[in-house]
């Protein structure tokens, strides 16, 4: 081996060496320090490129949590603010069968007519609940509703499948086939609730005189006076026929009842033929609030078996003023339109059908100059308990009301099911996704220990190799002397 000291080659050979260990030292002590295997896009460009993708996941995953839970906190503000008119509304429901009962003079109806106001007023003081300044129950946050609004619809199922609105009234069915036993010298009381008015008609006897050609002679015919008997749509007709129209689907199939917000066909649920009242206006302005038949025999008492099957009007489609689509929508997903909508129909108490649209509240009373004699109409801006006649009114349209409340509150209930659902989905997938992000980017701390040792031990290892081969070199020395 040749003595040469311009190039010291062990000693390169060792700075080399101690240079590789230490910067294997240097990465082992970051990797130990930050717990990450792969501190740098250096250290695995495709393994950190999925890291980092899989970090941001995360994060998305953590808001969308975030805001499932957010959603969450707003239909249970909803929610309890639609409990608390579900309770007033039982409570009213309670004062009008009370109000109903003529052991009440009217005084005392007059004093439940106090308990009926502020109950209204505290419906439309719920209505106005809002979340972090967001108003829910006002009606600015309903879901897209049809141009022009939809019409009040309100369904019986009770009658038999033939039943069609020129049905005679006194061939009526019940939905085993059965008849009603309604007798042409019975009384049918129609009533119903209309922004603010109640109206009571009277119809007896139940025909009415009309007249047809008829032929007199050979080849000569003559209008003579005729006696017909009411039909269902005669019925209406005569009675409320400004208000209400009475149909039967029978263009569409006799299931078929009408068109709600979205423009789509509502049928029956059993799929069987229904008799619907529709109200003759669309909107909250034109909705009828309830819509009762009461028939009552010669001497003035109410057929019971008769009045079951004919009192089983419930309100299919409801009322509603035309709207854009403003319904809340939350961010649940980490792409875009991965979001779950919430609409909102409006709860105050004129939507209800407790109150009028407009004005303010005054005292009930008749307007005879615009009805006939058998017509009673009470004129009033809110839901009406001055008489036995009007609270027995009142009892039809605080039930619809309440089912409206019940069906708003079983919407929330089922989406804040959902959120919560979605919610519990997004932690796990959250969970799962830094999973998979440990696997690739943290370190193994006991294999990056042992790295860090072996490491520090080489580059001790090197640097006294280093020493040695430097000392190597002054050897040479001697042969100069």
């Amino acid at each position: 081996m040749a003595y040469v000291i311009k190039n010291n080659m062990d000693s390169v050979n060792a700075l080399k060496n101690l240079s590789e260990n230490t910067k294997a030292q240097h990465k082992s002590l970051q990797k130990a320090a930050s717990g990450e295997k792969i501190t740098s896009a250096a250290d695995g460009a495709s393994e950190y490129a999925i890291s980092e993708k899989m970090r941001v996941q995360v994060k998305s995953l953590d808001q969308d949590d975030m805001n499932a839970q957010n959603g969450i906190s707003i239909l249970n503000t909803a929610s309890g603010a639609i409990e608390s008119t579900i309770n007033i509304l039982r409570t009213m429901k309670e004062k009008a069968i009370d109000a109903a009962n003529d052991s009440n003079s009217d005084v005392d109806r007059a004093a439940i007519q106090k308990v009926i106001d502020q109950s209204i007023d505290q419906i439309n003081d719920n209505a106005q609940v809002s979340y972090n300044g967001i108003m829910m129950l006002d009606g600015s946050r309903n879901s897209a509703v049809v141009a022009g609004g939809t019409y009040t619809h309100m369904t019986n199922e009770q009658l038999a499948t033939t039943t069609t609105k020129d049905t005679k009234l006194i061939d009526l069915l019940d939905r085993s086939n059965n008849t009603l036993g309604i007798q042409k010298n019975d009384t049918v009381v129609v009533s119903w609730v209309k922004n603010g008015e109640t109206n009571i008609v009277k119809v007896s006897p139940l025909t009415y005189p009309d007249t047809e050609w008829q032929e007199v002679r050979p080849g000569v015919e003559k209008l003579v006076p005729v006696t017909r008997d009411h039909t269902l749509s005669t019925l209406i007709d005569v009675s409320a026929g400004t208000d209400l129209l009475i149909v039967d689907g029978k263009t569409k199939g006799y299931s078929y009842i009408g068109m709600d917000e979205a423009n789509e066909p509502v049928y029956t649920t059993d799929g069987e033929n229904g008799i619907t009242i529709r109200a003759a206006k669309p909107g909250i302005e034109g909705q009828i609030a309830g819509f009762t038949l009461s028939v009552f025999d010669s001497e003035g008492n109410p057929r019971g078996s008769v009045n079951a099957a004919l009192d089983s009007f419930t309100e299919t489609i409801q009322a509603q003023n035309q709207s854009d689509d403003n319904a809340l929508v939350f961010q649940i997903g980490t792409k875009a339109n991965q979001s779950l909508k919430a609409g909102f129909i409006d709860m105050r108490a004129s939507a209800l059908g407790l109150e009028a649209v407009y004005g303010d509240n005054v005292n009930a009373h008749f307007d005879s100059t615009l009805v006939p004699e058998n017509k009673m109409t009470v004129v009033s801006n809110r839901l009406d308990m001055s008489s036995q006649a009007t609270a027995n009114a009142a009892i039809n349209v605080i039930e619809n009301a309440l089912q409206k409340a019940l069906n708003m509150q079983t919407k929330i209930g089922a989406e804040t099911s959902r959120l919560e659902y979605t919610s519990a989905n997004l932690v796990m997938s959250s969970e799962n996704t830094q999973a998979a992000e440990s696997v690739i980017r943290d370190a193994d701390m006991a294999k990056t220990q042992t790295a860090y040792a072996r490491d520090s031990i080489l580059a001790q290892a090197a640097q006294a190799m280093l020493a040695q081969s430097n000392q190597n070199s002054s050897s040479v020395l001697s042969l100069l002397q």
